[in-house]
């Protein structure tokens, strides 16, 4: 059980949204008295991800205020519909399932973070619904800047990487996870075995990664939408970061990145240029990678709960 560690008290359950769509929540402190009136902090996972990989962070997260957490759609235990094959429709489809799933929920306004892909969609509903989000927290964020021109490149793509990204472009990112059949957990476990070491202080066994297996050897329906956003080599086709710009100006927004990720601060920094007269905080969180809440859980929660303390 994946969530044998949590302590606090919560529920799971389905949410239904729409056409027979449900997605798939954990619920902590929805009707405590004690923290009535405070903002809920709802978290959007990345890629390839589900509520499961935030075992480290829901209790410190949920002990003064509600949370949720809930696998989006496509994604984890949720519903598998089809996506478009365009890009903004398919945006659109995530971003709509967030805002029907508010509002079942009973949710008025939210501190929204996520990781990820789940950044990129926290920012996209925020941009649709800015009514609804009072601070946006953006961990390691997918999907802000665009790819940058062949000239423009640190370092030049090599052409055999070129001609394999070519060759493997009309396939889903994560195919070669299904086709592997029986072997598929034991390829999991060979290669994000980083993930075991992540949760080692919760987790003594393989839990962890066969989690991940099968969040992901499934009908491959956000994972499709996931590539259909995206050019070769990962970037957005729809790139975020001169959208967010766009953003409300009274919203608040928070980059949480890790200091050892491939990711740079770039994105934040440059939010911070389009956006001078409003806030937007960019942090870095020592030794951690791209999946800071487990590579370092303890500086991730406090950082996040500051974040919510200044909302409420």
């Amino acid at each position: 059980m994946i969530f044998c560690n949590v302590n606090a008290p919560f529920s799971k359950h389905y949410v239904p949204i729409s056409d027979d769509n449900l997605l798939w929540t954990l619920t902590f402190n929805s009707d405590d008295p004690a923290v009535k009136g405070k903002t809920p902090l709802v978290l959007l996972h990345g890629f390839g991800g589900g509520v499961g990989l935030w075992a480290l962070n829901l209790d410190s997260l949920a002990q003064n205020r509600p949370l949720y957490a809930f696998d989006l759609l496509g994604f984890g235990r949720s519903s598998r519909p089809r996506f478009s094959v365009d890009a903004r429709e398919a945006e659109g489809q995530f971003v709509e399932a967030i805002e029907r799933w508010r509002s079942k929920v009973g949710l008025e306004v939210m501190i929204l973070l996520g990781h990820n892909l789940g950044g990129y969609l926290a920012t996209a509903y925020a941009l649709k619904y800015p009514h609804r989000v009072k601070h946006l927290v953006l961990v390691e964020p997918w999907g802000f800047p665009k790819r940058p021109e062949a000239q423009q490149e640190d370092k030049p793509i090599p052409v055999w990487i070129r001609a394999l990204g070519a060759m493997l472009s009309p396939f889903n990112p994560l195919a070669g996870l299904r086709v592997a059949g029986p072997l598929g957990p034991s390829l999991v476990q060979t290669l994000r075995s980083d993930f075991k070491k992540k949760f080692s202080s919760t987790f003594n066994d393989n839990t962890v990664t066969e989690y991940i297996y099968h969040l992901n050897v499934q009908s491959p329906s956000g994972e499709t939408a996931f590539k259909n956003m995206t050019i070769p080599y990962g970037w957005a086709r729809r790139p975020m970061l001169q959208r967010a710009s766009l953003l409300q100006p009274h919203l608040p927004v928070t980059f949480i990145y890790g200091s050892r990720s491939s990711i740079d601060g770039y994105s934040g920094s440059a939010l911070q240029d389009m956006r001078p007269r409003s806030p937007v905080h960019v942090t870095s969180i020592r030794g951690a990678g791209h999946y800071v809440y487990a590579d370092q859980p303890e500086d991730f929660n406090d950082r996040v709960v500051q974040v919510c303390n200044q909302v409420d």
